[in-house]
């Protein structure tokens, strides 16, 4: 290895989650071989300050000259992504001394630091990590680095560190001999060098944004790092972005990373904050903060929950928000720093800014951060479980795919839930009076049953204005209606799980799907089971509720329902008794709220914007009243009879009913089948209840259900509907 040779190198994010706080520089073989160097080697990088890393070959990088690493080392060189740092071979001494210091809180730790901190290479300056980091991964040569260190750590859990001094200076290597001085207050940064630059929030912390991540570097981080290169075209650098998208997608958390990474002066605006009881106290707030922020360029300013301050002048009764918008547009018009004062806006309603303020030269792009599919979800659940300790059953790809619809936010409460369960469990093996033994701290592993339980009581935040759930209704709680199953799986199930075969034959997949029939045969049993065998959510809207006295109220709540379904795709939509909304136009007596209903209706169905991953299933007993409109290809394709279920049907529909209750031998379900002639699955549902009831009227300890509470319960349950009165239905409905 010659120590003489170096190269210059672009810097890039970390290669995976796994690389985070491990030290790890991921770069070329062809690089690698031309500075001498093998997997495991340790090497210096130089940016504004030099560290060190742990170099690894990167296959995915080759001829690319660029090195991986994370935000850690990043900090610790004092370089940012897209800048160029110098890479050597390190000489590295064993460490005679080093201390150490917590910089986010106190700590005191117990016992031979040196086994803990064993073969770890640091510099004065540095920060630190240190943690349980068990990642599902492939295994690979790399773990064997880093198992004896890993295991080490188990018991110190994260821990952000700095180091304070070595001896000697320059990079140096932790050895069993080293002498560690743990001090137990946290370092104050303005007496120490380094710790300045302590991670807050960096990229590595952003998962499933990488579109949105690189929006907000082009229009923030390049004009503030790279000034020249707009100057060049002619052109001023933006002003302002605006972040808008549903609560809990991250808006936040990324202008917080894109200040860390830019290293620009980072201020906060909360909304409701600057409103003050003085007139004027709110436009000199304002006024203040600007100051600032052009006082400490670069800078970023970060307005949250920017519609509170900023609404439509045209809206609002009161003076103080007209004058409040106003200034505002005076401070973004008059911002003398042009690319070094940036104004990051966040709103989950875009639609209610001043529209003054969307317009080009002040928030010049708006960039929408939308729910997380499947891929974004599982690179958020990596980020929240990267420090936990999961054990094997856990597979995040089976977490992903039950977490429809959940934002970052709701993922990592999630994943909080699911250690809380885990704490529960172990709560009454602690004593308050003792440390905990560590034996117990090793039973802290989070299992696939803590997640399944964490489940039940995180729900989607996008859906929590309206009802919405996954049912556990399966096609096998469905009995008998093959038929009506089949249209439903191939109208709902196969868009949702395979909508790459649709797109491969050049046709879109059914809008709708209109269940007809009477009452108690299962329409909305039906829809339930296809909401859950296509993993989708579920929101259920029952037909009246939607209708409401004030004007425009009922046309409002029918776009909210098809706007956080969309938000949360893939939904499931389910209209139970459409009837009620969606009558024949001019044909009511009322004050025509349910044209206006099925107006809308249509538009959202088949207007402008198109439905992606949203299925539509209404349900009635009234088809011939519903408005034309409605029923013509392109809103509800297909129209499914669910009809009055035949002998072995029914049969089916008993087994299912029976299947948890403790039968007499003399109990024929067959039989059972031939002689409820004409009931539906509700009467059938009825008279297995009934059953049970009469048994334990007659012995509260009866221990099975004979034929004879059967038979009483067929003569007392009577079918509303018989096979003359479907047939007269079934001709009112064609």
């Amino acid at each position: 290895m010659d120590n003489n040779k170096e190269l210059k190198l672009k810097v890039a994010e970390a290669f995976s989650q796994s690389d985070i706080g491990r030290s790890v520089a991921r770069i070329d073989p062809q690089c690698m071989s031309d500075l001498g160097l093998r997997d495991g080697d340790i090497i210096e990088i130089e940016g504004e300050k030099i560290t060190t890393a742990t170099v690894i070959a990167s296959q995915s990088d080759i001829s690319l000259g660029i090195i991986r690493i994370d935000s850690y080392i990043r900090k610790n060189a004092g370089t940012s992504i897209g800048e160029e740092v110098t890479v050597r071979p390190a000489v590295i001494k064993d460490a005679k001394k080093v201390k150490l210091a917590p910089v986010d809180q106190e700590i005191a730790i117990q016992g031979n630091l040196s086994s803990i901190f064993v073969d770890r290479v640091v510099n004065k300056g540095d920060i630190i990590v240190t943690g349980v980091r068990r990642q599902q991964r492939p295994p690979s040569m790399f773990d064997d680095l880093f198992s004896q260190m890993m295991a080490s750590e188990t018991s110190l859990g994260e821990i952000k560190l700095a180091v304070v001094n070595t001896k000697p200076l320059g990079p140096v290597r932790i050895t069993n001999a080293t002498d560690i001085e743990m001090e137990t207050k946290p370092v104050d940064p303005s007496k120490f060098e380094g710790v300045e630059n302590l991670i807050d929030v960096s990229y590595e912390d952003i998962g499933g944004l990488t579109n949105e991540v690189k929006k907000v570097r082009e229009m923030v981080e390049m004009p503030m790092k790279r000034p020249e290169l707009f100057k060049q075209l002619g052109i001023s650098a933006p002003k302002g972005v605006l972040l808008s998208g549903p609560p809990g997608t991250g808006k936040t958390l990324l202008a917080k990373a894109v200040a860390n990474e830019a290293n620009a002066h980072f201020i906060v605006i909360n909304g409701p904050e600057i409103m003050s009881k003085y007139v004027g106290g709110s436009e000199e707030q304002l006024r203040e903060l600007f100051e600032e922020a052009e006082e400490n360029s670069p800078s970023i300013v970060f307005i949250d929950e920017l519609d509170a301050i900023a609404p439509k002048r045209e809206d609002v009764n009161g003076d103080v928000e007209r004058r409040i918008v106003a200034q505002l547009l005076t401070l973004m018009d008059g911002l003398k720093s042009r690319g070094e004062v940036v104004v990051i806006g966040a709103t989950n309603r875009p639609d209610a800014i001043d529209e003054a303020l969307r317009r080009p030269g002040r928030f010049d792009r708006e960039i929408e951060i939308g729910v997380p599919d499947a891929q974004e979800r599982k690179e958020i659940l990596e980020i929240h479980t990267r420090n936990m300790p999961l054990s094997d059953d856990v597979n995040l790809d089976e977490l992903t795919e039950v977490t429809n619809g959940f934002v970052g936010a709701d993922l990592e409460a999630l994943c909080k839930e699911a250690a809380m369960h885990v704490l529960r469990r172990v709560l009454p093996e602690i004593k308050t009076d003792e440390e905990v033994p560590e034996e117990v701290l090793e039973k802290m592993v989070l299992d696939k049953n803590d997640f399944k339980a964490a489940l039940k009581d995180i729900q989607p935040s996008a859906l929590r204005e309206v009802m919405v759930q996954v049912p556990n209704i399966t096609w096998d709680d469905v009995g008998g209606l093959d038929l009506a199953k089949q249209e439903l799986q191939e109208a709902v199930e196969w868009p949702l799980k395979n909508p790459e075969k649709f797109e491969k034959f050049g046709i879109t997949p059914p809008k709708g799907v209109l269940l007809t029939g009477i009452p108690g045969t299962g329409k909305t049993l039906l829809a339930k089971a296809v909401a859950n065998e296509s993993n989708a959510n579920f929101i259920s809207v029952k037909g009246p509720e939607l209708l409401s006295k004030w004007v425009g109220d009922s046309e409002k709540g029918v776009r909210e329902v098809f706007k956080k379904a969309k938000q949360a795709s893939p939904t499931v939509i389910f209209f139970d008794e459409i009837d009620s909304i969606a009558s024949e136009r001019g044909s009511g007596l009322d004050s025509g709220v349910t044209q206006r209903v099925v107006n809308q209706l249509l538009t959202e169905m088949d207007g402008m914007e198109e439905l992606h991953d949203v299925s539509i299933i209404a349900a009635t007993n009234r088809k011939d009243i519903i408005d034309p409109a409605l029923l013509r290809p392109g809103r509800f394709d297909r129209h499914v009879e669910v009809p009055l279920p035949d002998e072995t049907s029914r049969e089916a529909i008993f087994k299912v009913h029976t299947q948890k209750m403790p039968l007499a031998d003399d109990v024929d379900i067959k039989q059972l089948a031939e002689q409820t002639e004409g009931f539906v699955g509700a009467d059938i549902e009825a008279v297995c209840r009934e059953a049970v009831m009469l048994t334990l009227r007659k012995d509260i300890d009866a221990e099975e259900i004979n034929l004879e509470a059967f038979e009483e319960a067929m003569n007392k349950v009577k079918p509303d509907h018989s096979a003359e009165v479907e047939a007269e239905e079934s001709v009112s409905y064609s």
